[in-house]
């Protein structure tokens, strides 16, 4: 099963994210909703969407060494703004790194309160394929925290052995470039390659040629509920 958030004409392009007023995006690590659906939410703040951002965790124990531990909290602020998002919808928890598989209960109770107290109509969410130990655990909470709610998973081509692209959101131009300005806010992580400029547009090509448009994000429909 293959869905295109695109249509032959401009009208029904974005007829399916019209359908959504509030979105939720769980993000593990700050910078993961980002690098996942970083195009597609400020896609979604350009149509005027509510977008809400939760970041599990800001990494303290991984912060490289000459930053301060909660320079991340700084830069999750700065990059979603870049996206659209503002600071009364950005959400940070402050679980640890590494460790979420043991956090499982207590996770799931904080997204059966956000499911309770937003009420999103679409969520986003790491793979089902992901194999970084937090990442699927946010993944496998997420399909009970919010099973009657239309759910997609983004992917990390790094952590996934394989994926799932069941669904293509197009992206223009400037999704892709809020995509990476977002991306550049985070400092402390500049050394890692998949926050490089050529790797974030690399990506949005790629999958933008599986759906045959310019640039696109793919995700995993874990749940569509119509």
């Amino acid at each position: 099963m293959v869905m295109f958030a695109k249509n032959s004409t401009q009208n029904m392009k974005t007829s399916a994210l019209e359908a959504f007023d509030t979105v939720l995006v769980l993000a593990p690590h700050t910078d993961d909703g980002e690098l996942g659906c970083g195009g597609t939410i400020h896609k979604l703040k350009q149509l005027g969407k509510r977008v809400v951002y939760a970041a599990f965790s800001t990494c303290e124990e991984s912060v490289p060494e000459g930053f301060p531990k909660d320079v991340l909290t700084h830069e999750v602020k700065a990059a979603t703004k870049e996206l659209g998002i503002p600071e009364e919808d950005l959400i940070i928890l402050d679980y640890q790194v590494r460790y979420f598989p043991r956090d499982r209960q207590a996770i799931l109770e904080d997204m059966v309160k956000l499911n309770r107290e937003l009420k999103p109509d679409l969520v986003f969410c790491p793979s089902s394929y992901d194999i970084h130990q937090d990442h699927g655990t946010i993944s496998m909470e997420a399909k009970r925290a919010f099973k009657s709610t239309t759910l997609l998973g983004y992917e990390f081509i790094w952590n996934n052995f394989q994926f799932s692209s069941q669904s293509f959101i197009e992206l223009d131009e400037a999704d892709v470039a809020a995509k990476v300005a977002s991306m550049e806010c985070y400092k402390s992580q500049s050394k890692r390659l998949y926050a490089k400029d050529k790797l974030i547009r690399g990506i949005a090509n790629y999958r933008g040629l599986q759906a045959q448009v310019e640039y696109a994000e793919a995700f995993e429909v874990i749940r569509w509920i119509i």
